[in-house]
């Protein structure tokens, strides 16, 4: 990027977990699962500011701790089971912006779920955000097994086509076109997007950036935490 557009980091991460309470403070190889998205961002070079909206005073400390800032503690309206990520994201930008008297032409969502991501996927999110003039770049992954093509739906107890009807013994290498889920990792938007589409993904001029398989992942459950660990405890064996 050749100006220096101002770019605001936020990590969501609300303390009312019902899957795994307290899930982002939950340690995995003895760092809590959001440190790995801190450490990440604070690596990045083009984020001007960034901070945790949090409503738990446990995270936020957390947070401190391993060198994020979390200036407030996030409103109750925000923090509940049914509000949404845009609402969360937006108070956190007003906020910002307000009281620290200033404004920003991106915001860059990194969800603390996701610890394997990496600095240059953060980066190069930003950088595709700015050079390409798009509303937003979303972190997807590819679906293999999990493709539409193959996915069904349970109709008086008979296994129906959810929407594409599948091709009897289609290897899983022919499934065509190519499908993809976005990953629970990163969402790089334009304030504009935000702050007045009240988007955060889905329009006609959002574009994808391809995390790679061994980096997607969005902890959830029990199960997602020993995958994530595994993973982890791999890459630091350098096996």
């Amino acid at each position: 990027m050749t100006t220096k557009p101002r770019i605001l980091g936020i990590t969501l991460a609300r303390g009312g977990s019902k899957s795994v309470p307290h899930k982002n403070i939950r340690p995995i190889l003895g760092v809590p699962l959001i440190a790995y998205t801190i450490r990440a961002a604070l690596a990045s070079q083009y984020l001007t500011r960034y901070i945790i909206s949090t409503d738990d005073p446990e995270i936020r400390d957390t947070a401190i701790r391993y060198g994020a800032d979390a200036p407030f503690l996030r409103p109750a309206e925000f923090s509940t089971d049914t509000a949404s990520s845009v609402s969360a994201l937006q108070h956190a930008v007003s906020w910002v912006e307000k009281e620290e008297n200033s404004k920003y032409d991106y915001i860059i969502e990194m969800m603390c779920t996701n610890p394997l991501k990496t600095t240059g996927d953060i980066d190069s999110c930003i950088q595709k955000l700015v050079e390409t003039g798009a509303d937003s770049v979303i972190a997807v992954h590819k679906l293999d097994d999990h493709h539409p093509i193959r996915i069904k739906k349970i109709v008086d107890d008979l296994i129906v086509d959810f929407c594409l009807p599948e091709v009897p013994e289609m290897r899983r290498q022919d499934l065509k076109p190519d499908a993809y889920i976005r990953s629970g990792s990163i969402y790089a938007l334009s304030r504009k997007h935000l702050m007045e589409e009240n988007r955060r993904f889905g329009s006609k001029h959002s574009r994808p950036y391809i995390l790679p398989p061994e980096r997607a992942i969005n902890v959830d459950t029990e199960i997602d935490f020993l995958i994530a660990e595994k993973i982890l405890e791999k890459a630091a064996s350098g096996t």
